[in-house]
């Protein structure tokens, strides 16, 4: 039986106070909560914030991107090696917005994925399709292409120590979201694909689902059987509603 995973997105949002406001509300929020798992994924400069205020808790706490190469001459990088040191569990790789407004490609994402894992980091891989790429029928298409260039990269047993998120790319701080069965569908595929080469990986996968997830519609979405918790965006910046949909994967 799969655990379910809420795991914040920050963006560029966050001040010191806020930050501290927000995460001791979500602490106090999930302490009791022991059937799922919780992290927030905070910008760089709050990493030692979020380490300091979430390390005796049940909140783990990562990045929202990485460079993929170990050190050197990149001036403005950050080095996986570097989000280690600030005890990082994860780390988001391919975000949409990385895609779409940093031109990364599939390549990039996958040597990422590739870059966090030997630093002993846990990838939440991003995939997911524009709405014309919805409404042109190929989503299945765009993520199984999004998908395969870390399969064919680090294999399935790379994915057996990664996380994966559906994040249909018009459902992103647009306020729509899915239905539980379209999200659903999505998910079946993503590990179905995983499936072709490891069906154990494949049915031991967290596969999150993200895009406008909300405390109204989370238990709807968490009902469905391949959806394993959410990477939750603007709802993650207010305690209440961030705690609300983490019990909701906790099924309280």
């Amino acid at each position: 039986m799969r655990r379910k995973l809420v795991v914040g997105n920050w963006k560029m949002y966050g001040r010191l106070a806020r930050n501290k406001a927000l995460l001791e509300g979500v602490v106090a929020g999930v302490g009791a909560l022991k059937t799922a798992d919780f992290g927030v994924c905070v910008p760089y400069p709050y990493l030692a914030q979020a380490q300091s205020l979430l390390q005796n808790s049940n909140v783990v706490w990562g990045a929202q991107n990485l460079s993929q190469h170990e050190e050197g001459a990149f001036t403005g990088a950050v080095a996986p090696g570097m989000l280690a040191d600030f005890g990082c569990r994860f780390v988001i790789i391919g975000h949409s917005e990385r895609r779409g407004l940093f031109h990364e490609s599939n390549e990039i994402a996958a040597a990422k994925f590739d870059a966090a894992l030997k630093a002993g980091l846990t990838p939440i891989f991003c995939v997911g399709e524009t709405l014309a790429e919805r409404e042109s029928g190929v989503t299945e298409q765009v993520v199984a292409t999004q998908l395969d260039a870390v399969l064919d990269r680090a294999g399935a047993s790379g994915l057996a120590k990664a996380v994966v998120a559906y994040e249909p790319v018009w459902a992103i701080g647009t306020g729509k979201t899915a239905s539980p069965e379209q999200a659903q569908a999505v998910h079946a595929f993503i590990r179905g694909r995983v499936a072709q080469q490891d069906s154990q990986v494949a049915q031991a996968l967290c596969i999150l689902y993200g895009g406008s997830v909300k405390a109204a519609n989370a238990v709807e979405l968490f009902a469905m059987p391949d959806i394993d918790g959410g990477l939750i965006g603007g709802a993650s910046l207010v305690a209440e509603d961030f705690v609300a949909i983490c019990r909701a994967a906790a099924g309280k």
